[in-house]
């Protein structure tokens, strides 16, 4: 919104810092911080009140979970609050990539929101039905992905990239959608999954924004994106603004979320945040780096794929307990432990991502 100030720049020449993506990304990430950090206590305690005796904690899992029976969930309306604030503050609302991208998340965000509100008046984990919310997740997808290919330029509207390769992509045609669909609900759906202990989903969720929001900024540059030898996007550069009031939002709740957490990110957040950065991911083409940057979401999600799997067929499991975060704590490392080296291992999988850049 504040970008219309730029149009007075001609009298206050100041104002011009209004035209640059980086301010503005920057001013979104503190707005949103700010937003979250001092609104939080007051959330926080309307759904405690509200929610009673908070969100079911498994009773097959490490036992040290069951202290946190009557923490709140739905965390993930704070952020998805903050962001949207300081997005509509900070972002260029006549860029169609932003209204995708909020469109998503927002969608993604309700059917998360519907979930958690079932499992917490149920006080059980049965939320909505499986098939229907993936159902509702792929139209919204299929949705997204269209439009993106409507508003991209025609000679890479269809295409998909791939990483080491400069120039060439897989000419998908009208199965663009369907592809990249896959690549929106999928990373929605592993967000959700790591989303087990305290602080785990939110950290790399940050840091794959940040990766994204870096990315997105070069490739809606001419100029860089050409030195890069990345596929030329314009308009995407105002993705970085969206980034960034995720990775501020995402600090000012990781203060509340942080051992012990006061708050549970629920659905709301892991499944609206998941499907952001999917979305991001197409517009941008660079889906596949979104499986390196989000490696441990993609590992999260395989380590339940794995266990169903194989339990069905052979009636063993392969890790003591799926998401694989789980696993480790049957091993016996201590819930900080299995956050802060998951982190560490995000933080890895981020540069090995912003590698891809300049090894093509």
């Amino acid at each position: 919104m504040l970008v219309w100030l730029a149009e007075f720049a001609g009298s206050f020449p100041v104002l011009n810092v209004f035209r640059y993506i980086t301010f503005r990304a920057g001013g979104a990430t503190a707005t949103a911080l700010l937003f979250v950090f001092f609104f939080g206590p007051a959330a926080i305690s309307w759904l405690r009140i509200k929610q009673g005796k908070g969100q079911p904690i498994r009773t097959d899992g490490p036992e040290s979970h069951l202290a946190k029976r009557g923490t709140p969930t739905m965390g993930g309306l704070m952020i998805l609050t903050g962001l949207f604030v300081a997005t509509l503050l900070w972002g260029n609302l006549r860029n169609p990539y932003v209204w995708i991208v909020l469109g998503v998340t927002a969608s993604y965000g309700a059917i998360g929101f519907y979930d958690d509100f079932l499992k917490v008046t149920k006080q059980s984990h049965k939320g909505f039905s499986s098939k229907a919310r993936l159902g509702l997740e792929i139209v919204i997808a299929l949705a997204a992905c269209t439009a993106i290919m409507q508003v991209s330029p025609p000679a890479i509207a269809s295409g998909f990239a791939l990483p080491f390769l400069k120039e060439w992509m897989i000419p998908l045609g009208i199965l663009f959608p369907l592809v990249t669909a896959f690549v929106v609900v999928g990373a929605g759906n592993s967000v959700n999954l790591t989303d087990g202990l305290d602080g785990l989903a939110i950290v790399p969720v940050m840091i794959a924004a940040g990766t994204f929001g870096f990315i997105a900024y070069l490739a809606g540059n001419a100029i860089f994106a050409n030195y890069l030898q990345i596929h030329h996007v314009p308009g995407v550069g105002e993705l970085a603004v969206i980034c960034g009031a995720m990775m501020g939002a995402g600090l000012g709740f990781l203060w509340f979320n942080a051992p012990p957490a006061q708050i549970f990110m629920g659905d709301t957040g892991s499944l609206g945040l998941g499907g952001m950065l999917g979305t991001i991911a197409v517009a941008i083409k660079h889906e596949i780096v979104l499986a390196i940057v989000g490696g441990l979401f993609v590992v999260e999600a395989l380590s339940v794929i794995i266990q169903v799997a194989v339990f069905k067929r052979t009636g063993k499991r392969v890790f003591l307990m799926a998401p694989i975060h789980h696993h480790f704590e049957k091993l016996g490392w201590t819930e900080p432990q299995v956050v802060i080296r998951f982190w560490i291992i995000s933080v890895v999988l981020a540069l090995v991502g912003l590698a891809t850049l300049k090894l093509r």
